[in-house]
This record gives structure tokens, sequence and C-alpha cells, in this order.
């Protein structure tokens, strides 16, 4: 394949309360079909709770849920959720297939001006995820402010963001997934909540879906709950990366 039809959910969560939220997503999903993968926010389940490092839904619940809607939708099914796992508390960034094949990564910057990283235990691994002809990076909220670990290493072709990034620095959100996208010559997609959590933090949403230029296929209108849709081409990626091919002068690293 070399396009890729992409639809971001961007949408309140209710605190603390799984069952309350998957059935708010059950709605939303219920006739949402002709879609390749489908972004949820960030903690989908709780909203930013760092409670909920230790009262969340199990593993298998969650799972159990995004592979049914995976199946229903014929879409990859995308958003990150707080788990008890063997190695402690995460905030891990799930992606389930139709097929009910399951990928993660853990958020690897936890969000100290919240304390999340003394609930949660940070991700030590980079990962990319192959579905439908696209190179996916999977990256958790407070990862945007940090290039290094976004870093196009010929490896991605769109990275996703899913957050809870409250309005007083939507600002930083708009500009970073810019730069992001800009800089790595790949697709950028960005999913924030709306509405206000248990701590009182609002958050705008301002969800985006950008080109490798930095042009915004798909932008949502701040404060409101809504979804917004793009149509990805994979082919017009790589001309633009063989036309402009600012990558090939990137500074050579190694990630420790």
């Amino acid at each position: 394949m070399s396009g890729l039809s992409l639809s971001v959910l961007q949408q309140p969560l209710v605190w603390m309360d799984g069952p309350a939220n998957l059935r708010h997503f059950d709605t939303l999903l219920a006739d949402l079909h002709g879609r390749d993968l489908i972004l949820l926010p960030e903690m989908f389940t709780t909203g930013f709770a760092m409670e909920a490092a230790q009262q969340s839904m199990p593993q298998q619940e969650v799972v159990a849920w995004m592979q049914e809607k995976a199946r229903h939708t014929n879409a990859m099914i995308a958003g990150s959720a707080a788990l008890q796992t063997e190695r402690g508390p995460v905030n891990r960034f799930l992606l389930v297939q139709p097929d009910g094949t399951l990928h993660h990564y853990d958020k690897r910057h936890l969000f100290r001006m919240a304390d999340e990283h003394h609930h949660y235990q940070a991700g030590e691994a980079r990962v990319i995820i192959e579905w439908r002809g696209f190179r996916i990076l999977p990256l958790v909220c407070y990862d945007l402010r940090f290039p290094v670990w976004s870093r196009n290493q010929n490896d991605y072709d769109l990275a996703l963001y899913v957050a809870n990034w409250p309005a007083p620095r939507a600002l930083h959100w708009q500009a970073l997934l810019l730069a992001r996208a800009i800089e790595n010559q790949a697709y950028v997609a960005g999913c924030n909540r709306v509405g206000t959590d248990g701590n009182g933090h609002g958050y705008s949403g301002d969800s985006a879906i950008i080109s490798p230029q930095g042009e915004m296929l798909a932008t949502a209108t701040p404060h409101e709950a809504m979804r917004i849709d793009a149509e990805l081409s994979l082919e017009a990626l790589n001309a633009y990366r063989e036309k402009f091919p600012a990558w090939q002068d990137a500074d050579p690293f190694t990630l420790r």
C-alpha cells in the first residue's frame, strides 16, 4: 500500500473511570470504517492521573477491548494507558492490529512537573512498527520536547504523539509538532485530549496531522470533541525526500 487513512479522536476523558471511557469510545468507533489507523489520546482509560499507576484497568482488559475494536473497524487502534506490568507501572502506548497483534512502547520521558517519574517506570527502548506499508514511531506527550528521541534515523515515515497536554502550553504543543515533522521529513500526528481533568487542569486539544513539509493536513478545533482525518501518501513522502534530501546531511549519533 502507498497510502494510509488516519483518524485522530480528540476527546474528553472521564477521570479514573475506565469503563466510562471505553463506553464513550465504543460510541465513536461503532460506525467508523474505511480507516487504516485510529488514534486515541494518552491515558485514554483514566486521564493523566498519578493514582492510575496503582488503580487502572488490567492490561488484558484494555488490550481485549482494543482487539475487538480493531477487528470491528479493520484498523489499527492506538493510544496509551496507565498499566501495571511485570516491570512496574508504566504509561504504555498500545497499538493493536485487526488480527489481534499487539505492539507497545513505554513512555520514555516522564513528566517530572507532575511527579510522573515517581509513579511510573520509564521506557527503555525506541520502537518502530510497520503497518500497511508505513513505518511508524509511537511516542507519548512529554517525549515531544526531546528531538533526539524523535530523530528520524531513516527508519520511520509517521510519528504518532498521544497526549494530555494542558492548554496553558498549547503553543509549545503546536510548534513542536510542526518542528518534528519538518526536521524529520516525516508525517506527524498529534492526538491531545480536551476538557478538564480531576486535578482541575484544562486541555484545548489542538490535535493535528502534519505533512513532512509542515503543511497542516487536518487540525482540530480547540476545546471541541471531534475527529480529524487525513490521507497520507508514501509516494509523495518518498518523492519529497528524494527532491529535498536534507536527511543525507544529518549529523550521525548513537542513542544509549
